[in-house]
């Protein structure tokens, strides 16, 4: 009866996300933790992101949205080209601040911190990294945004530019996981995640989609 009532007053029009993360970074070979560093994409980046730009050229979007560093922008500004729209910035959409942790590959911080690194794996969710943010932390700067912008484009389909951890923390929200599970959720670079949000669940048709060649 309740999908009937809302069927009635049209309400149940989904609005579309086509979350994307951008493409590989400068260093991105290297397993650095960039989190706000401004790091630039690599040739690979760019044509990652350009093949997932081509692949979307006829899906009509309402709005694009990036955070505010480059190798989110420049992803969006490709898929913005050749329609009647620009890329909106949004810091909270910004990566994890690893604080301390931020320009070090995990075997760096394996041996320069060790008892903070296994202080987060027993608390994922809410370990706050010295000088930076947890989990916990980024969802409260990242839920409330995507909220406004769903509720701005109800009915539409927007897309969002975004990182790993950003996109984790979203899905995460979509599925009703856990942030202690955020790393069962792949996220690999241009990779496409397409959310349905209906007025009272949300439906993952898509998770991680690839659309560029892996070689």
């Amino acid at each position: 009866m309740r999908l009937r009532a809302l069927a009635a007053k049209g309400l149940l029009t989904a609005t579309r996300l086509y979350l994307v993360r951008h493409g590989q970074v400068a260093d991105g070979c290297t397993d650095v933790y960039n989190g706000h560093n401004d790091v630039d994409l690599s040739l690979a980046g760019v044509r990652q992101c350009q093949a997932l730009a081509e692949y979307l050229q006829d899906v009509q979007l309402a709005g694009i949205y990036s955070s505010d560093l480059t190798r989110t922008r420049r992803g969006a500004e490709m898929i913005c080209r050749g329609r009647n729209l620009e890329v909106e910035v949004c810091p909270e959409f910004r990566e994890l601040n690893f604080g301390i942790w931020e320009g070090l590959s995990f075997q760096e911080i394996m041996e320069r911190h060790p008892s903070e690194l296994r202080q987060r794996f027993n608390d994922l969710a809410n370990f706050r990294i010295a000088g930076g943010e947890s989990l916990t932390d980024m969802q409260t700067r990242v839920i409330p945004r995507l909220e406004e912008l769903l509720a701005r484009h109800a009915g539409q389909a927007l897309l969002i530019v975004a990182h790993a951890g950003v996109n984790r923390v979203i899905l995460s929200q979509a599925m009703g996981l856990s942030l202690h599970r955020v790393f069962h959720l792949d996220q690999a670079y241009a990779g496409l995640n397409i959310i349905d949000y209906y007025p009272d669940l949300a439906v993952v048709r898509l998770l991680n989609g690839i659309f560029y060649p892996s070689s």
